[in-house]
């Protein structure tokens, strides 16, 4: 089929958690004969090297620059139209244009990435359209609006409303719409009851052959250091969160046990609050070439995300590498693994403590615990499984 494939950022490198997802639907689409023609946008400068392998992967391609400063600045005119900011972000009149053309070419279906890419397709009601929603983003910023004082908070809580009647919009238009986990489904069914029967679980994945412990990957750190790891992209928000209740709340605790244990922050763009982090006992890296050697060595994973939607990538990928990985609850019960022998779940600092000096005071333990979690990977989290719900649509199409 030819798939007009929108995507929000540019599905490649996939060093972040949404491009993950995004990059390996394309190749898997590539990968079943299918032509993609890519609309997307590029928000890091250091991605426009990568556009020749992309052009390699799809029939057409179309990248708009896209400043998030100004963007958000552009993004308050929605405001004035009553509508969602996230829409006014990544409105461009030229990526609309492309758009236009290639439907006015002929394409088989559309594919959606992300809620918001969705206004490009909308005009088009004779094509079929699907939508991975990943997540329920709206249910995201009213999560957010309580945690902020105002005026963010009366912002992110109007932007759960006006994106929540988008969504709603675009999964009543859809033939299919997905996202990452069966309890992000339940709460858009709840939000959305009108689109029940169209609304499905798409699964993450994760690339078992590339994330394999047996690889021969240098270790990064000093020999004397007991190296505790958290990964993602360090200029989103839940992240930072994430890495200064660790800081403030478990650490000095942990060394108290092990004065040699050290904490390092592995992700692109941290930001100033997490940059003051650095220290004697915390290492930030920033971006780095190859997130695995990291993992490989790492005596123990933490995701200690208290704003946690669906699977979170960070915990396959460790789990795939063979390490003990303590998550929060929710990331725990999204994942299909056995609490306690495949990773371990944990709600309160005191739970990430205790659970973590349990495994460094019993390395034969945690390595059980972290080859149980990379055969559960391999069970279960095959991406080719995973989007096989997908092909089975286009099928239907074809």
């Amino acid at each position: 089929m030819k798939i007009l494939y929108l995507v929000h950022r540019l599905p490649y490198p996939p060093n972040k958690g949404d491009k993950v997802r995004s990059y390996h639907l394309l190749r898997h689409l590539v990968q079943q004969g299918h032509q993609v023609l890519l609309g997307s946008f590029i928000d890091d400068p250091e991605d426009w090297q990568h556009l020749p392998t992309l052009r390699a992967l799809c029939a057409d391609l179309h990248v708009e620059g896209l400043s998030p400063r100004w963007s958000k600045l552009m993004s308050l005119t929605g405001l004035l139209r009553g509508e969602a900011l996230g829409l006014s972000y990544y409105r461009n009149p030229r990526l609309q244009r492309w758009v236009d053309a290639q439907v006015q070419s002929g394409v088989d279906a559309i594919l959606v990435f992300s809620s918001t890419m969705a206004q490009y397709a909308l005009p088009y009601n004779r094509l079929p359209l699907l939508v991975d929603f990943v997540d329920m983003d709206s249910a995201k910023w009213r999560d957010y609006a309580p945690r902020h004082a105002w005026p963010l908070s009366w912002l992110y809580a109007r932007e759960g409303r006006e994106l929540l009647r988008f969504e709603r919009l675009v999964a009543k238009r859809a033939r299919a719409s997905y996202f990452v986990t069966d309890a992000e489904c339940a709460l858009f069914r709840a939000a959305a009851p009108e689109s029940n029967e169209r609304v499905q679980t798409l699964c993450n994945g994760v690339d078992a052959e590339f994330f394999d412990p047996a690889l021969d990957l240098p270790n990064p750190y000093q020999p004397d250091e007991l190296p505790i790891v958290f990964t993602g992209a360090m200029d989103y928000w839940p992240n930072v969160d994430a890495v200064q209740w660790f800081v403030a709340e478990m650490l000095p605790q942990l060394r108290q046990r092990h004065a040699g244990l050290r904490f390092h922050i592995v992700g692109r763009a941290p930001t100033a609050a997490v940059q003051a982090l650095a220290g004697e006992a915390v290492h930030v890296s920033g971006t780095v070439p190859d997130v695995r050697p990291y993992l490989r060595h790492a005596a123990a994973v933490v995701a200690p995300l208290r704003l946690a939607r669906g699977i979170q990538n960070k915990v396959l990928e460790a789990m795939a590498m063979a390490r003990p990985v303590v998550a929060a609850t929710s990331c725990v019960a999204a994942i299909d693994a056995v609490a306690g022998q495949e990773l371990a779940p944990a709600e309160r600092a005191e739970d990430y403590v205790t659970q973590l000096l349990a495994w460094l005071d019993a390395p034969g333990r945690a390595a059980e615990v972290g080859r149980a979690a990379r055969e559960r990977v391999l069970a279960r989290y095959a991406w080719g499984a995973q989007l096989a719900r997908l092909d089975r649509e286009l099928e239907a199409l074809a």
